[in-house]
């Protein structure tokens, strides 16, 4: 069965379809990562796009149940090169199509995806759609729909729940985070208390948390005005950790600007330098707004972290406050471990701040 990926400026390609049957539309992007595909895809920050593949062959080693960052996927495509149809290892429980179909989430293979990379390089993300096959193109006509603002709500916890632990008290706020995040949390014996994304400084105050986590999640920081506030609120009350949509929302908050990139960094071999220590590690990234570095000059927010390849903020810290992101995934189950120190940094800060406001009292 063909099914054909049509991008926004009318540019079409024809290939096999796998997964779902209908049509779906979303902002085409691309991850470069080697492996990791099903982390990919059930990634809440690619919620309604649809992602392309640059790595050739996908789902070779299946789907499994040990590796998904969320419960339920949210993108709206996939884009391959060649799709695996019977899986081998020992970890699978069913094959890519499977896992699509039952998802709702249409697939298209057998594409030049070195061919639509390249263009999207030249000329930026765009919208595109996955739809039926039409050998006469003429007879397709596609409807673009608005531009989609609400990503966060739609993956957003809906109702706060608590994972016990004996360790510092946590507040996570999901604006769509990944399942990495409370894994990294529960390694740490960290007590950890979910809340929506639009959770107030008020009711975060009443769980008198000991520190308070803003994690990934898909779309533009600014359409979430409740969620600035909320930290502008926050910052002063209590140790922040904020990782990539979480990071941007934290540079809002601190008076700093945010901006769309281009093409955005999906991937997971980004080379990130830590300007204080003078390390380079490999970093996972998906983000296609990025804290406009400019606009750091008006604030007290320091930059601690770059992308050595195009000079992007990835790190920040509060000169005043207890308070610092990251703009990468340290979270990931794909990302390199020399990352994930992060985590007992803001453990460390929390016992420190916790000090600190007992000598006060």
């Amino acid at each position: 069965m063909k099914r054909q990926l049509i991008l926004e400026d009318g540019t079409r390609f024809i290939g096999k379809a796998f997964g779902y049957s209908g049509s779906k539309q979303g902002e085409l992007v691309f991850n470069n990562g080697m492996t990791g595909y099903q982390e990919t895809i059930s990634d809440p920050s690619y919620c309604g796009q649809i992602v392309l593949m640059t790595y050739p062959l996908i789902g070779n080693y299946g789907i499994n149940r040990e590796d998904f960052e969320s419960v339920q996927p949210s993108l709206h495509g996939l884009v391959v090169k060649e799709i695996c149809e019977h899986p081998s290892n020992f970890r699978s429980d069913q094959s890519m199509d499977s896992y699509l179909k039952a998802n709702k989430i249409p697939g298209i293979a057998g594409i030049d995806t070195r061919q639509l990379m390249k263009h999207i390089r030249k000329n930026g993300i765009m919208r595109a759609v996955l739809t039926e096959y039409s050998n006469k193109i003429d007879d397709v006509e596609v409807k673009w729909e608005p531009p989609v603002t609400d990503q966060v709500k739609q993956v957003s916890t809906k109702s706060p729940y608590v994972i016990p632990g004996d360790g510092k008290h946590i507040i996570l706020i999901d604006y769509g985070m990944t399942h990495g995040i409370i894994r990294q949390l529960i390694k740490r014996d960290c007590h950890v208390t979910v809340v929506p994304y639009h959770y107030t400084a008020e009711n975060i105050q009443v769980l008198k948390p000991d520190g308070v986590m803003l994690s990934n999640g898909p779309g533009n920081p600014k359409d979430l005005p409740e969620a600035i506030e909320t930290i502008r609120d926050l910052i002063d009350q209590f140790p922040i950790f904020g990782v990539c949509l979480g990071h941007q929302l934290l540079a809002l908050a601190c008076g700093a600007n945010t901006e769309k990139m281009d093409l955005g960094h999906h991937g997971s071999n980004r080379p990130v330098k830590n300007i204080m220590s003078k390390k380079t590690c490999l970093t996972s990234q998906n983000h296609i707004y990025k804290v406009t570095k400019s606009s750091l000059k008006d604030t007290k927010l320091i930059l601690t972290h770059s992308d050595l390849n195009d000079g992007t903020v990835m790190g920040l810290r509060h000169q005043d406050r207890p308070a610092f992101s990251v703009q990468y995934l340290p979270t990931s189950t794909i990302a390199p471990e020399d990352t994930k120190d992060l985590y007992d940094q803001f453990i460390i800060e929390i016992s420190q701040f916790s000090t600190d406001r007992k000598g006060i009292i």
